[in-house]
């Protein structure tokens, strides 16, 4: 069973680490999004492409904006801050408890 808890460790600790990224990843997208930065430059294209497909969805199922600033980039810090303190540490918790069991 402790191949199994090291798995779900594993697994864990790469699902955070992906999430850090995508977190930091929507922050740059946000101050991008505040100066004129050149849309032809790769990391704008990158940061734009990264985040505009959950952007999107964000912005077409609740249209919040007021005033125009979009509050989507918020939205997705504040579920994947969720993500992290939910699901995340259920995985460490359900492999602490795998290991207990054997």
């Amino acid at each position: 069973m402790f191949i199994l808890a090291n798995l779900l460790v594993a697994l864990a600790q790469v699902l955070d680490l992906l999430l850090w990224a995508y977190l930091w990843i929507v922050v740059a997208r946000a101050l991008i999004s505040w100066v004129s930065a050149d849309p032809y430059n790769p990391i704008v294209r990158f940061l734009y492409a990264a985040t505009e497909p959950v952007l999107y969805r964000i912005r077409r199922a609740l249209p919040i904006s007021a005033g125009g600033i979009d509050f989507s980039p918020i939205i997705v810090f504040v579920a994947v801050i969720f993500l992290q303190r939910f699901l995340v540490r259920s995985l460490y918790d359900l492999a602490q408890s795998i290991r207990s069991m054997g």
